[in-house]
């Protein structure tokens, strides 16, 4: 049975233990009984299964004149592992702990990654677990419910209100509202009637609906958003480790210079074989990549705990690496820049009486629109009034008797026969002018007021993109929604640039089309129709508040509904990346130094360095990049106040 790197740290993990009890216990000078025996053991163990594979793949490496992180690995595990052997047969201090202690630390960033992939491929079975399981089909004069998959083009579907579209088709009969921002962005509920199409998986909120398939299995626009997160997540070229690269030259250097060492001073120099020996395991026990393995995953590891606690979720490593290059950030609008859902910003008239009379006629109708008008009255706490003849007018509104009275409520198509002052009609213009939806509010055969509806923006949403900007990031907007919200949207928060009216096949276009010239883009969003745009990007940033599968085709997941968020998540990771590529330098600084000292170069004026103690120069290495890699808990971050420089 393989095992996964999960499973083969954590066996390596509890199989070290005892070597880590003892290494706290030697400046007591206690020593374990039998530690040399129950060190070879476990360290045998280790070595066996979760070293193997490094060893594996550094000899691969190796028959093509190359070396990686793996060399690394296994030439510091395997020197430590049998010199220890050497050792303890001949009664030297052993190295058992610095053979177990390296395979951890590395497969601790591997089960890291392996975790990462895991949540990569459970986004796209999400994505599919999203379609309706069944449709109702018109089959021999009757509507039958048959499987999804033996929907056919052609058939004739019936969506009661409540339930999903199974597939992408044209409406026949029937008049009802779409919740279609999973799939376009639209914020606002979608009227549909005869002619209209309507896409798979989308919501029916009222009315019964009659539709002819035109799209069904693989070609529907969820099936082609499945296949596009999957060629996005596997189109991306693996980000070249810096420890891969310093290895390929690091690691021949450390065998050349300890196989020199090992020649110069057998040949040269009146010394014995084990001595000469000895010189050489020196440098090479000197220069394990115990530090080097640490650099990455202690760093990764503080930065991401302390960002969890700021509400930002970082998923791998390779996202600190990407963040670091960023000049471009781009929203989706609804329900990240924006709220996600239609409110009241305005009320023109005497506020009372044309909220109450709003409210009492709204809340026998089924309108998107209703429910914004309803929680205003709710929040101002006013309470709907009993109306008679209550009558939902096609398109245009609902009429109903109110108190005597022919009230109404609806589009500028029920101002019909019906007196408006000039004044209304400027305000309606002007409202209608900065994208928002108005509501005309009549009583006895006259215009008493006006309720405009928009999907506002978010308070922190300002505050955010200013502060990007001043970092000197460009800001832009992508979304399905119409030219004029979207601009209008844009110039309130301060948007660099707004692409509108953009189906959800075209976000991640969009998204190459930046990147084509010559952009590192980061992409902020939280609906279904956002993940391919979210796989595409450098860097993909999910709302917490938005679906599963855009949270799982992010690399960063904001757990707040903030966009401030944004700005916090770009600099925990630019500051923990600067930290891992200090840390990469603490290690390599050690082995400058510590190299030379370890090959005798100073054993002219007594001054050499045994294996013992280059163990203690590689350990010491090890706790000042731990401790490097703690000074993150420090590191002031933009919105967090509890944190001082």
């Amino acid at each position: 049975m393989k095992l996964s790197n999960i499973q083969r740290f954590w066996i390596s993990f509890v199989l070290s233990l005892p070597m880590l009890i003892q290494m706290f216990a030697m400046p007591f000078h206690w020593m374990m009984p039998g530690y040399n025996w129950i060190a070879l053991i476990t360290t045998t163990i280790i070595m066996a299964i979760s070293a193997f594979p490094y060893w594996k793949s550094a000899i691969a490496a190796f028959k093509k004149h190359s070396a990686n992180m793996n060399t690394l690995v296994a030439t510091g595990t395997a020197v430590a592992y049998f010199y220890s052997i050497f050792a303890m047969i001949t009664g030297r201090a052993v190295y058992f702990e610095s053979a177990a202690f390296v395979t951890v630390f590395v497969l601790l960033g591997d089960a890291m990654e392996e975790k990462m992939h895991n949540n990569a491929s459970n986004a796209l079975g999400k994505l599919m677990g999203l379609q309706a399981k069944d449709a109702e089909v018109l089959k021999n004069g009757k509507f039958v419910k048959v499987p999804l998959d033996q929907v056919q083009v052609g058939d004739l579907i019936r969506v009661k209100p409540g339930e999903k579209v199974p597939v992408d088709g044209t409406i026949l009969e029937g008049v009802t509202s779409l919740d279609e921002s999973m799939v376009t962005g639209e914020s606002m509920p979608v009227m549909k009637k005869a002619g209209d199409t309507v896409v798979g998986s989308t919501i029916n909120n009222n009315g019964t609906i009659t539709f002819k398939a035109t799209k069904v299995g693989a070609d529907t626009m969820l099936a082609q958003i499945v296949d596009l997160v999957k060629k996005a997540q596997t189109s991306h070229a693996p980000i070249q480790n810096l420890t891969d690269k310093i290895s390929n030259i690091f690691v021949p250097a450390v065998m050349i210079i300890a196989i020199l060492t090992f020649m110069i001073w057998y040949s040269f120099v009146d010394v014995t074989f084990v001595q000469a020996l000895l010189f050489a395991v020196s440098v090479i026990v000197i220069a394990c990549p115990c530090a080097l393995g640490l650099a990455t995953p202690t760093a990764l590891m503080v930065g991401t705990a302390r960002s969890a606690k700021m509400g930002v979720l970082i998923k791998n490593g390779e996202v600190l690496q990407e963040v670091s290059d960023i000049d471009t950030v781009v929203f989706d609008k609804t329900g990240t820049i924006t709220v996600g859902k239609p409110v009241v910003t305005d009320i023109i008239g005497d506020a009372k009486k044309v909220l109450t009379i709003a409210a009492s006629l709204e809340e026998s109708s089924e309108h998107p629109l209703a429910s914004a008008i309803l929680q205003k009255a709710k929040d101002k706490g006013i309470l709907p009034v009993k109306v008679d003849k209550f009558e939902a007018v096609e398109g245009k509104g609902v009429r109903a008797k109110y108190n005597g009275q022919i009230a109404f409520v609806g589009s500028n198509r029920l101002l019909v026969d019906v007196n408006i002052s000039q004044e209304m009609v400027s305000r309606a213009e002007k409202l209608q002018n900065e994208a928002k939806t108005v509501v005309y509010v009549g009583l006895d055969g006259e215009i008493i007021g006006l309720v405009a509806i928009q999907d506002v923006p978010k308070p922190s949403s300002k505050n955010a993109i200013t502060e990007l900007k001043a970092r000197g990031l460009m800001t832009v907007m992508l979304t399905g929604d119409n030219k004029r919200v979207a601009h209008a949207v844009a110039d309130e928060v301060g948007i660099d640039k707004v692409i509108a009216e953009v189906m959800p096949n075209d976000k991640a276009q969009q998204i190459k089309k930046l990147q084509d010239n010559g952009k590192t883009v980061a992409f902020v969003g939280d609906g279904i129709n956002d993940a391919p745009a979210l796989s595409t990007a450098d860097v993909g940033i999910a709302m917490g508040s938005g679906t599963d599968i855009a949270i799982d085709s992010g690399g960063i997941v904001l757990v707040q509904n903030d966009l401030q968020g944004v700005v916090r998540a770009l600099d925990i990771s630019k500051k923990t990346f600067n930290r891992i590529k200090l840390n990469l330098f603490w290690a390599l600084i050690y082995n400058v130094i510590g190299i030379p000292i370890a090959a005798g170069l100073f054993a002219v004026v007594g001054f050499t360095l045994s294996p013992e103690l280059a163990g203690l120069a590689m350990a010491f290495s090890s706790v000042s990049v731990v401790s490097s890699s703690l000074l993150l808990n420090k590191a002031k971050i933009a919105g967090d106040n509890d944190v001082q420089a």
